[in-house]
């Protein structure tokens, strides 16, 4: 296996795993539309600049070079945009795929990683939470990568594309070695945005409710190094190319860390005052989401290998040399 399309390889975590697959050797070709990805962040592949719904556009591409696999991570993201416009994320997320698995299935190639996400639990029943565990989106976007889950496992049966379906939880983090970082507008995330308020960008950090049911009142979240998730797809995508089964894994840390515990680490990392002020909760906010990687351990092989200050100090390396993202 030699050739990797990569869908959506110029955003954040796409631009990782294109940069971890070149280091491995691989020929890497990215498609990206580049509405929210950045071209200066696909290092050393070839990037075609095209929507996943144009079925002529993928169909000259898998014509143009000897796709081996599939890593698909182009969709909308945005948890919040997703309620006030569910038929976005419907018509982008679930027509994409469906266009790259039409294409998938019109020139034969048969494996698939997809990058799908812990939303598609909603309220988790337990923690950590387990693969085999209730599926109940509480939001669209979440909802859209379940329905593409399913449409994976329909293609499965019926053409024998074989599929990981990588439910992810908290990413973050970046590449120091290539220069690769984390650059949303608008940035949600909570670790750039706690940079953002370092950086004199923001003045402060909003902590959404102190009175959680957790060690100190903040919500608990995963957070995984981008790295080391992308380490889980090349693993996903050598299991496949072995004759693995299709299948759905968590990845995370299996550990959580609260928004305090988040916003004081940084504060050591960075040797800046990083001023906080506890606001009001925000509705739907879990006050713990932790996943179990027992699965992906056992059956891809897969740990975590950084921990919650690597994690910050990465992110910390890329935003203090890239202050206002990419290109300026």
């Amino acid at each position: 296996m030699k050739t990797i399309l990569v869908a959506g390889g110029a955003g954040y975590i796409g631009s990782h795993m294109v940069a971890l697959l070149v280091e491995k050797g691989y020929d890497v070709v990215v498609v990206d539309n580049l509405c929210t990805g950045h071209w200066q962040a696909v290092k050393g592949a070839k990037l075609r600049v095209g929507d996943l719904r144009d079925g002529n556009f993928l169909d000259q591409v898998f014509s143009e070079f000897p796709i081996d696999g599939v890593i698909n991570f182009a969709a909308y993201s945005l948890v919040g945009e997703s309620v006030t416009n569910p038929l976005k994320y419907y018509g982008n997320n679930v027509a994409g795929s469906q266009s790259m698995l039409t294409a998938m299935k019109n020139h034969g190639v048969k494996k698939i990683v997809f990058s799908s996400t812990a939303a598609a639990y909603g309220e988790p029943e337990k923690q950590p939470i387990e693969e085999t565990d209730r599926t109940e989106p509480t939001n669209p976007y979440g909802a859209t990568k379940l329905a593409i889950e399913g449409m994976l496992k329909w293609c499965d049966r019926a053409y024998g594309i074989k599929y990981a379906a990588l439910r992810y939880f908290n990413a973050a983090g970046a590449n120091t070695d290539v220069g690769i970082g984390e650059d949303h507008n608008p940035e949600s995330h909570l670790i750039p945005i706690v940079l953002q308020a370092a950086l004199g960008k923001r003045d402060h950090v909003g902590i959404f409710g102190d009175d959680y049911p957790t060690p100190d009142g903040t919500c608990v979240r995963d957070y995984i190094h981008v790295r080391d998730l992308a380490s889980a797809h090349l693993l996903a995508l050598e299991y496949l190319d072995k004759g693995g089964e299709s299948g759905s894994f968590n990845l995370g840390n299996g550990t959580g860390y609260s928004v305090k515990e988040i916003i004081d680490t940084a504060r050591k990392v960075t040797g800046k005052p990083i001023p906080a002020t506890v606001e009001p909760r925000r509705a739907g906010d879990p006050s713990v989401l932790i996943a179990s990687n027992k699965k992906a351990q056992e059956v891809l092989g897969w740990k975590p290998e950084r921990g919650l200050e690597q994690i910050i100090s990465d992110a910390w390396t890329w935003h203090s040399s890239h202050p206002d993202g990419y290109g300026k």
